[in-house]
């Protein structure tokens, strides 16, 4: 079984019932998340990591290195 996310905008409860019906019609498993635009598409941990990095680079831990040093580390 594949997992796929699709988004649908629907403007209305007709809309979202059609869809629903669609979907129970092929009988595909699905879950419905309202967004009402406030909340973001990214995981809050992930988001977290990232501004912890960037508050860690502005309080000066962090280390800058060349391209070279950079390369070393993927070989």
């Amino acid at each position: 079984m594949q997992t796929i996310n699709i988004v649908a905008h629907a403007e209305d409860v007709s809309q979202i019932e059609a869809i629903k019906a669609v979907l129970k019609a092929f009988k595909i498993k699905f879950e419905i998340y309202k967004n009402k635009g406030k909340e973001k598409p990214y995981n809050p941990e992930f988001v977290a990591m990232i501004q912890q990095g960037d508050k860690d680079l502005k309080d000066g831990r962090g280390k800058k290195m060349s391209l070279k040093e950079l390369n070393a580390l993927w070989k």
